[in-house]
Formats: C-alpha cells, structure tokens, sequence
C-alpha cells in the first residue's frame, strides 16, 4: 500500500509563522531591553545561585566604576542600576559596539534574606553581591548520639 503524504502550504505556513513569532519573542526577551523613565535601559545579565547559607549574585560590569552602582533591596525585591560612560565625543568611530547608558536588573528573592549583611565586592569588572539566608531556611545539622 503506498501511503500519500499531500502538501498543506497554509498549515506550513501557520506554523512557520508561530516559529517566528517565537524566535522574535524570545530574541525580545533575551535581549531584555526596558523602558523606565522615558530611558533605554539595558538588561543586566546575571548568574544567580544558592549554597546552605546564602545567596550569590554575578554580573559582569566592566568598565563601571563601583561608585556608580546602587544595589538595593527592599522586601524581596533585589534592584542593580548603574550606567557605563558614555562614548567620546568629537572623534569618528570605525566600529562602535560596545554600549554605554544606564543598565539595571530587579529579581525577586525566593528566599528570606538578611539584606542588612549583604556584602557586594568588584573584581576584574565582576560584581559578587553575597546576600546572607535567613536563619530560619538555613538548613539545621542534627547530631545523631549513641547510647
């Protein structure tokens, strides 16, 4: 028996344009761009992990000096802004990739911190901020004693 397999070109289509609504969805997101006053803000990439008793935070930042970063946390809202100088003026650029302007990053904190024992350090353009756990979801060690 041979079995037709017969072309739909809407239904190619339908999905094509699903994949490319997709790929555009993502591509926005990804390179997650914000609006906040009016101003361009661009989206801090950062890495985000946990160990037993506290919460680490990384993003490169290079070329900011550490004064012109404000990291902020209210409830559990963690909030990065700064912003990377701006390109000279008065010459001409051959090739201008590097951006410069406010960038910023809010993530919500899934566990209860101490944000008055935060610690944020700079090294080689990184930025650590190291948020201890609260006492209460830090994971308690019982003893097992023989008798």
């Amino acid at each position: 028996m041979v079995r037709r397999v017969s072309w739909n070109p809407v239904t190619d289509l339908v999905t094509m344009q699903q994949a490319m609504e997709r790929l555009f969805d993502e591509a926005r997101t990804s390179r997650g761009d914000e609006w906040r006053q009016g101003e361009r803000v661009a989206l801090l990439p950062v890495d985000v992990y946990s160990t037993a008793n506290e919460l680490v935070i990384k993003a490169t930042v290079a070329g900011v000096e550490p004064k012109n970063v404000e990291i902020t946390i209210e409830g559990d809202k963690l909030s990065i802004q700064g912003e990377t100088s701006a390109p000279l003026e008065n010459v001409d650029y051959h090739i201008q990739e590097r951006r410069s302007g406010p960038f910023g990053r809010t993530l919500t904190l899934n566990v209860p911190v101490e944000a008055d024992n935060a610690e944020a350090t700079f090294k080689n353009g990184e930025l650590t901020l190291i948020i201890p756990k609260a006492q209460e979801v830090r994971p308690k060690v019982i003893k097992v004693k023989s008798k």
